[in-house]
């Protein structure tokens, strides 16, 4: 059997295909945009198909979508896109992050990106999978734990269920859509110790039963 290759490169929107119904129970998703989980349409087989997500169309079929664009289109992507993303969970997994000589900083905005999306949304939105970079999960499921946290606990539970599924931990609730501020706030600290140590860090959790 051929090799799987991971996507190097996705349309700034991307659509699911569902398809013939998989076998058993299936996390059903659309990736729209390609930064950080670029790779997950080849972790999670049998979900995912490259399209378009255009205004005046509707998301239909899935569970729930991921917005993965960079910081700066999250929010007008999720502007344009909200008509066709309806009442669909969307789980935001973008850090605003401030770039200088002396290392990065949280964005300076006191609110998360995912709370100022969730204002542009008919949809709940949950926040989640900030400590996994595209690199980690390059070669199968990254090392450490997923957090996801959000208000509404059906979308939270569809958002779990999908952050289980990329990395060897556990995913755990971290309570409110404000606990995304500090959620975003911890790729500033993972993106300067990759940097200090030349390396790709995770974050796992001790403690917990």
């Amino acid at each position: 059997m051929a090799e799987k290759k991971v996507p190097e490169e996705l349309p700034p929107a991307a659509r699911l295909d569902p398809g013939p119904e998989p076998k058993g129970h299936a996390l059903r998703y659309v990736l729209i945009g390609a930064f950080v989980l670029g790779v997950l349409a080849y972790l999670i087989p049998a979900m995912f198909m490259a399209g378009q997500v255009l205004p005046g169309t509707t998301v239909l079929g899935v569970d729930i979508v991921v917005l993965a664009v960079k910081a700066d289109a999250a929010l007008d992507t999720a502007r344009s896109l909200a008509p066709a993303i309806g009442g669909t969970p969307v789980l935001s997994v973008a850090s605003a992050l401030r770039f200088t000589k002396a290392g990065v900083y949280p964005g300076d905005d006191p609110r998360s990106l995912a709370e100022r999306t969730a204002e542009l949304l008919d949809a709940p939105v949950v926040a989640g999978l900030h400590s996994l970079a595209a690199a980690s999960l390059s070669h199968g499921k990254a090392d450490g734990d997923a957090l996801v946290c959000g208000d509404d606990p059906d979308a939270k539970t569809l958002a779990l269920e999908l952050a289980a599924s990329v990395v060897s931990g556990r995913a755990l609730d971290a309570g409110p859509l404000a606990s995304a501020r500090a959620l975003e706030g911890l790729t500033a600290v993972i993106v300067n110790l990759n940097k200090r140590y030349r390396g790709h860090a995770g974050f796992r959790v001790t403690g917990l039963p």
